[in-house]
């Protein structure tokens, strides 16, 4: 039988038939030869947000190690018992112009109102965790209000650590008793400071004070009437 042939510009494919036997022969230019790149897997973790009442099974069932990622003030406020402590954000005490703005500016603010510290990201976070727990190490992160211990969780997991958990929603949202405390706080009020505690205090108090005044002159109206009466005019 006639024969068929391919040639290409780098390869040659030449293929020979007949009634009894076949043959195939390939070709392959040297420059088609390369070295082919490994695929690496890369194991991504993937962090677990739980409630308080999960987060107490996850400690005492799963073996979790607590991880308190809050700065200093609220972590001595109420912290719980037996947990580790390496904040996230640390107090910023740079003396450069910027910074001493900056510092005034939010002490006058919200540290005057809400006694929240001026702060600055901890940029031995990462270091201090991996002095004390290996990357599989199961440790559960809390701070006040659960976005620091996402940040924290999300960092962590860059670094390789493969088993977080987080409380939703953080401290705050913890029932008294869910967990053993330490310090002059409930856990859930440890973010609380400020003026706003004392508004709060003045609000209750005017609060009671006029519901007294409704209620006394809802039942005791002749009373009312006579007091009223006694009152000096303008």
């Amino acid at each position: 039988m006639a024969g068929f042939a391919c040639f290409c510009s780098s390869s040659s494919l030449s293929f020979h038939s007949t009634l009894s036997t076949s043959s195939l022969v390939v070709g392959i230019h040297p420059a088609e030869i390369r070295p082919r790149r490994r695929r690496w897997l890369n194991v991504k973790a993937e962090v677990n947000f739980v409630n308080a009442e999960e987060a107490v099974k996850l400690i005492a069932v799963e073996g979790y190690k607590v991880l308190d990622v809050r700065d200093n003030t609220q972590f001595n406020r109420a912290h719980i018992k037996d947990c580790y402590h390496v904040p996230l954000f640390i107090e910023n005490k740079d003396n450069d112009l910027g910074t001493i703005m900056k510092r005034t500016l939010h002490n006058n603010f919200s540290g005057l109102f809400f006694g929240l510290p001026f702060t600055k990201p901890n940029p031995e976070f990462v270091e201090s965790v991996r002095t004390q727990f290996s990357p599989e190490s199961k440790l559960l992160l809390v701070c006040q209000e659960g976005l620091r211990s996402t940040a924290a969780a999300s960092r962590l997991e860059k670094a390789g650590f493969q088993n977080l958990a987080c409380i939703t929603s953080g401290l705050q949202s913890v029932k008294s008793g869910t967990f053993d405390s330490i310090g002059t706080s409930e856990l859930q009020n440890a973010g609380k400071a400020g003026l706003v505690t004392v508004q709060g205090k003045i609000s209750a108090v005017l609060g009671t004070v006029l519901i007294c005044a409704y209620l006394f002159i809802t039942f005791f109206p002749e009373q009312a009437e006579k007091l009223l009466e006694l009152a000096p005019s303008s």
